[in-house]
């Protein structure tokens, strides 16, 4: 935007076929001639109707026109560096976007996009003029202007994007648009100027553009960021596609047999020759060393529906010799960015293996064009210029054409009042997030690019239901601030796939997992060590801020855990709610596994005329009968009153023994004897001896103890017992 100045051609451009630069000199110089008649189309921007017009027949021009007019009204006397007028720019950019197939509202928008920014146009002029669509579209990719904000006006400019891109994807649309404009005519900046624009865009912009699935862009800007950061990798990448374009060119046998395969086959395909471009060449050189000349390019076939994606792998699968280490399918799992196609790799009869790309023509509009080729997301049955004229949708023409920008009504409004975007993205939402918390520009501008640097997104399921974004390497630490934001400063452990595990466990697609919070008033914080393992901006942030705000760690009002032994207990008394089949004998509830009504009981005789009273599942009874013990018959008897033996599993953290013993005391059980062992790993073992009034009680008992804060299981005892003689 503004006035970046043009320059040389693109360094990429001998590789674009087909698509002949505009001579937008001309057309400039052309736009100062004076405005047309209202009736007539401007010679300027026919182009741009004429590439808007391939996607979409019926579209009006009436909205075009009047936004060029004011446009060019505005920006006249304004000239680039380079000496061209400045309305060569916006004209450059809305035919990017025309070309990729956008509507007629962001072409609008497009062509409005550096009228606030540069001249005296005022948001409120394009809104009465165009409606509040157009106005929120230029609103949104308007900079912020040095004197308010200094050194932050660049992330602060980027923030405000992104922001208005959570609403209406369509603004980073023109802002990737302008920015690739900008690349391509960026040759008469200084060295210094050209490598700060080159890398924003190769940490900021690129990254965007593959998040939005539009690749025509990104394979451009990557190509253009390349001559300029690595000038001699460029010069030698393009040597070696011009040696290779002297030749003969293998791919094309092989597509002719591709071709005659398919047409046996009765599958309608087109199968075309893809050039990789300059990036995508140099990748693959780094990767396999020296270059055949098939790495030079990819057969894409193109058919119908997406069954004959399938028909068409099976028959190149058939008659070639497929490389199976290089089938993937994205169209059985799209891409986090919208792509869908099958992926394989065939080998010619030439020995020379193809790299075969299998799509719809639709997956290929959305693969080239991304968001950009899903129209308005917001009026999706109804295109813009079907809008009759009025207030609010700008000054119609006389044909009635509604000048291609919509009224808010037609935006999808959700629950909350905020428009409901379906492009909206998991990583976007994230982003929109933890851009909030960030306390200054620079740690938002660093987390940004860190974010960015994600290629790869994962889905994990949470135990409670619903499921979690999350990028490639996200560890327990990322789901916990994911799922909870600040509340997961109490977070004490976590469960992947039912099993405990460490918060530093890396993530996988597919996993489940259970995040285990301490209650907030406990007053536990985020260790330290938790930054090691975050890999989110929004978890580092997050912990970041609370170190910050407690350097002295988290408040505590009680002394450590008890160290072991610490017990207190009763007298031994037998067991009153127990009768055994043997005359005089005193019956004793064995410790090993403390049966409770109304479990299924067995004894054994001991000395001292004392019968023991195990659970039939307890191991002593097997150990018993091992060494030759006959059982004694025993029975409950009508008391309610039992004594049972509990082990509480938890997280160390302060006052969780007084947690547990008022939970225990709430649910009126008296408490026998408890003893708590040692810290192991950050994790701690309770075991509670316990006299309940009724045996009914006990399922009761053990969810409040479950309940409490670190807890993750509360079990009956089952302590080793070795056979008494």
């Amino acid at each position: 935007m503004s006035a970046e100045a043009t320059g040389p051609m693109s360094p990429g451009a001998p590789r674009r076929r087909g698509r002949p630069r505009l001579d937008l000199r001309r057309l400039g110089w052309a736009a100062l001639l004076g405005s047309p008649a209202r009736d007539r189309l401007p010679d300027a921007i026919a182009h741009v109707v004429e590439a808007h017009r391939v996607h979409h027949p019926d579209a009006g021009t009436d909205a075009l026109r009047r936004a060029y007019v004011l446009a060019e009204s505005s920006h006249r006397g304004q000239m680039r560096k380079s000496g061209e007028p400045y309305i060569t720019h916006p004209l450059a950019v809305t035919l990017i976007l025309a070309q990729l197939g956008a509507e007629t509202t962001t072409l609008v928008a497009s062509l409005l996009h550096d009228t606030v920014e540069d001249t005296e146009v005022t948001l409120d002029q394009v809104r009465a003029e165009f409606g509040e669509e157009v106005c929120y579209l230029v609103d949104g990719v308007t900079k912020l202007e040095k004197v308010g904000y200094g050194a932050a006006a660049e992330p602060e400019t980027f923030r405000k994007m992104l922001v208005a891109t959570g609403n209406d994807v369509r603004v980073m649309s023109i802002k990737l648009a302008d920015r690739l404009h900008n690349m391509r005519t960026l040759g008469v900046m200084r060295p210094e100027k050209q490598a700060r624009i080159a890398k924003v865009t190769r940490d900021v912009l690129i990254p965007l553009a593959e998040r939005l699935g539009v690749q025509a862009l990104k394979t451009e800007l990557e190509d253009l960021v390349f001559a300029i950061l690595h000038p001699e990798e460029y010069a030698r990448t393009k040597a070696l596609i011009v040696e290779n374009e002297r030749g003969a060119d293998p791919l094309a046998a092989t597509a002719d047999d591709v071709r005659e395969v398919l047409r046996a086959a009765g599958i309608e395909a087109e199968v075309l020759i893809r050039p990789r471009h300059f990036v995508s060449v140099h990748r693959v050189r780094m990767k396999r060393g020296e270059l055949r000349g098939a790495d030079f390019g990819r057969l894409l076939v193109l058919v119908g529906e997406d069954a004959d994606c399938y028909g068409v792998l099976g028959e190149l699968h058939t008659c070639f010799t497929p490389v199976i280490s290089e089938f993937k399918d994205f169209i059985a799992a799209p891409k986090f960015n919208l792509y869908q196609s099958l992926h394989t790799a065939v080998v010619g009869r030439g020995g020379e293996v193809a790299e075969v790309l299998i799509r719809t023509q639709q997956m290929h509009k959305v693969a080239e064009a991304g968001v950009v080729a899903l129209g308005n997301p917001y009026a999706p049955s109804v295109e813009a210029d079907a809008l009759p004229g009025g207030a609010g949708a700008g000054a119609g023409g006389p044909e009635g054409d509604g000048g291609g920008a919509t009224t808010g009504g037609t935006l999808a409004a959700g629950a909350d009042g905020e428009r409901a975007d379906p492009t909206r993205p998991g990583w976007l939402s994230r982003l929109l997030d933890w851009q909030q918390s960030a306390p200054d520009p620079d740690t938002f501008w660093s987390s940004l690019r860190e974010e960015l640097a994600q290629d790869r997104e994962i889905t994990v399921y949470r135990a409670e239901g619903g499921t979690l974004g999350l990028p490639a390497g996200a560890t327990c630490v990322d789901a916990a601030y994911a799922q909870y934001g600040e509340g997961a400063h109490c977070c004490i452990g976590v469960r992947v796939n039912d099993r405990l595990t460490a918060l530093s466990t890396a993530l996988r697609d597919g996993d489940t997992v259970q995040i285990l919070l301490a209650p907030r008033e406990a007053g536990s914080g985020p260790d330290p060590e938790w930054l090691d393992h975050a890999r989110t901006p929004a978890a580092r942030i997050a912990i970041k801020g609370w170190l910050a705000a407690h350097p002295d760690g988290p408040p505590t009002g009680e002394p450590a855990e008890p160290r072991p032994g610490l017990t207190v207990a009763g007298a031994r008394h037998s067991a009153a709610n127990a009768v055994a089949e043997l005359p005089g004998a005193t019956v004793r509830l064995a410790g090993c596994c403390t049966p409770v009504p109304p479990d299924a009981i067995t004894g054994f005789a001991v000395r001292g005329n004392v019968v023991t009273v195990h659970r039939t599942g307890c191991p002593a009874v097997g150990r018993m009968a091992a060494v030759g013990r006959g059982p004694v018959g025993v029975r409950w008897v009508d008391s309610a009153q039992c004594r049972v033996t509990l082990t509480a599993e938890s997280f160390g953290r302060p006052h969780l023994l007084a947690d547990l013993t008022e939970a225990i005391a709430l649910e009126g059980v008296a408490i026998v004897s408890a003893t708590v062992d040692p810290p192991v790993e950050g994790r701690v073992r309770h075991t509670y001896t316990l006299q309940l009034p009724d045996a009914a009680r006990l399922p009761g008992l053990m969810r409040a103890m479950r309940k409490v804060g670190g807890v993750y299981d509360v079990s009956r005892a089952q302590h080793q017992a070795a056979a008494t003689s």
